[in-house]
Parts: structure tokens; sequence; C-alpha cells
């Protein structure tokens, strides 16, 4: 149950101490373009091992990936001033082909779960990279809306007085602002939303039902506002795919993959709930969605779709 993380920053160190204090991993290798920093994390993140669960970690190279399970991808380049979106898409894309041919050169079978963004054209990027190498899509898992969805399920869980593990609900489509939450699914332990509030006499109606979305929609807006960069979140959602891959719990989450067709538009990377086990992605789930959500998948699928194949004009 080995897993390497390449990229020792915030999100990168954070999902290794998520992971171990999950016991989700025997061994963490970080890997960082930065050793001092990759070796400095390790050993951080080992202080805590003796309160937790008796984890190895430590920093290495791309050759101690030879056996790991999962490798987590958490590089990537900032925005520089004066360099547009696509400038920092294509070094962002060079970066990834670097992790991905290094990693494929040692282990070609490893599952590979990105968390840099944008997500979505990250991992359309690394799933056509891969496919160089002979590596399936199905193990090229983004993050997606796996945190967007932990989100929701902990607004709406916290408003309603429930546990929000008992909260069942998705948000679909981009890990931005055109996500979707899908409200016409929800339901509280298999009853349904509108049944579950009606029983309990709680009040519901749009304005609380709009702070809710504002709350998931723009939660990263304010936390980078607050404190610079979001990190423990999306920690938590890398230890958890981590978890179900390494156990295969055939767990089923939000995460961005690629879609032959969604709602019209073709070939575009986004997040609808998927069956994750040992294997990697074990296929899309159908969900059904009313014509207000499909509408906005769309549009979501548009954004997305739009933003690739910007990107893919300047190969």
């Amino acid at each position: 149950m080995k897993v390497g993380i390449v990229g020792s920053g915030m999100v990168g160190a954070t999902s290794a101490y998520a992971i171990m204090l999950r016991k989700a991993a025997s061994d963490i290798v970080l890997i960082d373009a930065n050793e001092k920093r990759a070796i400095a994390e390790a050993q951080d993140i080992m202080h805590a091992v003796p309160f937790a669960a008796a984890t190895d970690i430590y920093a290495g190279s791309y050759k101690d990936l030879k056996d790991a399970k999962i490798v987590v991808i958490a590089a990537g380049a900032s925005q520089k001033p004066g360099e547009t979106r696509l400038m920092l898409m294509e070094k962002n894309a060079a970066i990834m082909r670097d992790i991905i041919s290094k990693t494929a050169e040692v282990n070609p079978n490893a599952i590979f779960l990105v968390a840099t963004n944008p997500v979505d054209v990250i991992t359309h990027i690394c799933i056509n990279i891969a496919s160089e190498f002979g590596i399936p899509s199905t193990k090229i898992i983004g993050s997606g809306t796996t945190l967007d969805t932990a989100r929701f399920r902990s607004l709406l869980g916290n408003y309603i007085g429930v546990d929000p593990q008992n909260v069942h609900a998705y948000v679909i489509g981009e890990h931005g602002d055109s996500e979707v939450l899908c409200w016409s699914n929800v339901d509280i332990g298999g009853v349904t939303l509108e049944d579950f509030i009606a029983h309990r006499s709680i009040e519901f109606n749009d304005e609380i039902k709009n702070r809710i979305d504002d709350g998931v929609r723009n939660a990263a807006y304010k936390i980078i506002e607050g404190k610079g960069s979001t990190y423990y979140g999306v920690a938590g959602a890398i230890a958890k795919l981590v978890d179900v891959i390494n156990r295969d719990n055939r767990a089923v989450l939000t995460v961005s993959a690629l879609k032959e067709d969604v709602e019209g538009i073709k070939d575009v990377t986004l997040s609808l709930p998927h069956l994750i086990g040992g294997e990697g992605d074990l296929g899309v789930l159908p969900i059904r969605l009313s014509v207000k959500e499909k509408m906005l998948l769309k549009k979501s699928a548009e954004i997305i779709k739009e933003k690739i194949d910007e990107y893919e004009k300047t190969l």
C-alpha cells in the first residue's frame, strides 16, 4: 500500500499527512523539485506518526515509485505577472508530461490521482499524455468535485442537523464556478430532502438553498481571501481516494474523468458520480437530473470544453 506524492507544497504535504492519519497507506514517498522541501515535509510528518498509525514516510525520487500503487500529482506552476492562462497551461502540461513519463518508466501500472488546478483541464491533459505510454484513462483520476460534494453535504447537514455522512448529495460538472449542485436527488439516509424537512418541521426555502449554494460555490474564494490558499479539504479528498483504491472499497465519488458525451458535448473531462476501486475508475453511474440541472451541466461541460480546445489549438 505504497503511495507516491509528486509535489511537496501545501496540497501535497497536507495530503501525505491526511493519508497517514487515515491509515490509508503503509509507505508514503514525497518527491519534489525542491529536495530540501520534500525532506523537511517528510520528517515533519514522520514525527507525528507515533501519535497516529505506523507509516513509513520519506523523501525520494522517481525510482522509489516502482512499487507504488498510487501516484498523487500535486505539482504545478503558479501564474506569474504578465503570464497568460494559456502560457501557464503549457507550462503545467510540460510538468505533467515529465511526471507521467518518469513514473511510467519505472511503474507503468500506477494509478494517478490529479489534484493540480484547474483540475478538469489538467486531468484531460494527463489522460492524453498517459495514453502515449499505454496507460488507460481509467487510471487517471482527477479529484474533481469530490471536495465540492463534501462541502455541499457538510453545509446541508449542518443546517438540517444531520451527520454529513448520512447526507447523500452530489456536485457535478466543473470543479469551479459552473459546478452544479444536484438538489433534485438529495436524500437523507434514504429519505428525500423534502420528506425529511417536512417530517422534522425544518424551515427550508429558496433563500436558504441559495445560501448553501453560495457557501459551496464560493468556498475556495473565501478561504483564499482569508489565508491565501486551500489545502485541508482537498487533502481529505485525496486521502479518501487513496484509502478507497488501496482497500478496493468500491465507493461512489464525484471524480473528474473523460466522458465521450455529456449532454451533447463530446470528449470532455468533468465530474460525475463514479465507482472507484482497486483498479481505479470502474465507471460512471447514472444520475437522474432535473431539466434545469441538465441545462446547467451542459453549460459547465461547454465551459470546460472551450478551455480544453483553446489549449489544444496551441499544440
